[in-house]
């Protein structure tokens, strides 16, 4: 069964359908789902959704395209969301360089990435990190923290910067953007990885993977397979043997033991 490392169900996308969605996950073969919040509505909104659904985690805070008018305060509640035992990791944080041009407003992404690694580091969770454009400062920020861990999502590292991260013990994910024409750089990274540090996400609703993408396909965690098949070419690996091994690698990193579902 799979573990969809990353997904969005607090996403507008879902919200004709979204329990029919995740209750029916099963049947599509995927067991394990972790949402991860990128503010404070979304953030309590991935509590409420781990609460309903037993194979749904969380993760809390804020992402850096979504600080507009935040202030640090804010991270008090995003400590007390976190207190849930459904919560697993802090995220979707960390820094995106691609819309922001301004050096203030990319030091307002710094500030807050720092006081949530920190934050992590309090509360001893993992990490799920965004990284666009803004690798050099990225890496430097998080390798320069000896105890921080977690995963590059969406990773869209060089093979060089990602082994840096892996040989640190950070996990690297991979959506179905690696099923593109494009994906040649992936496909690198995914090859020189060992398996152990490596995990399938969808980013649901977004990140269609090939081949529905263009198709008007909404993406969910059903799709995640392909991610799965994907790596499993490149590796040369049974797409089985894929399966098991992200889905352990989510729960080690998650620290999942699946009492959490039955404990609000």
């Amino acid at each position: 069964m799979l573990f969809d490392t990353h997904a969005h169900y607090d996403a507008s996308a879902f919200d004709g359908d979204r329990d029919q969605v995740l209750a029916g996950l099963s049947d599509k073969g995927v067991e394990l789902v972790l949402n991860p919040g990128c503010d404070l509505t979304s953030s309590r909104m991935a509590v409420e959704l781990a609460e309903r659904h037993p194979g749904v985690y969380a993760a809390v805070g804020f992402h850096p395209e979504d600080l507009d008018g935040a202030e640090r305060s804010v991270l008090e509640e995003i400590r007390a969301l976190a207190a849930h035992p459904k919560v697993k990791a802090i995220g979707e944080i960390g820094l995106d360089y691609y819309w922001v041009k301004d050096e203030e407003g990319r030091r307002k992404e710094r500030d807050f990435f720092a006081a949530q690694l920190d934050l992590a580091r309090t509360l001893d969770l993992p990490v799920i990190i965004h990284d666009r454009d803004a690798h050099k400062d990225c890496l430097e920020m998080v390798l320069g923290l000896p105890w921080a861990n977690g995963v590059f999502h969406c990773c869209a590292l060089s093979a060089e910067d990602a082994k840096k991260v892996t040989d640190r013990g950070w996990m690297v994910s991979f959506t179905g953007n690696i099923t593109y024409k494009n994906a040649r750089r992936a496909l690198e990274v995914i090859a020189g990885t060992p398996m152990e540090q490596i995990m399938v996400e969808t980013d649901s609703p977004y990140m269609v993977p090939e081949p529905f993408r263009g198709r008007g396909v909404r993406n969910d965690s059903g799709y995640v397979y392909r991610v799965a098949e994907t790596i499993a070419q490149v590796k040369g690996l049974p797409v089985e043997e894929v399966v098991r091994r992200t889905n352990e690698n989510g729960r080690r990193l998650f620290r999942i033991t699946g009492k959490e579902a039955h404990t609000k």
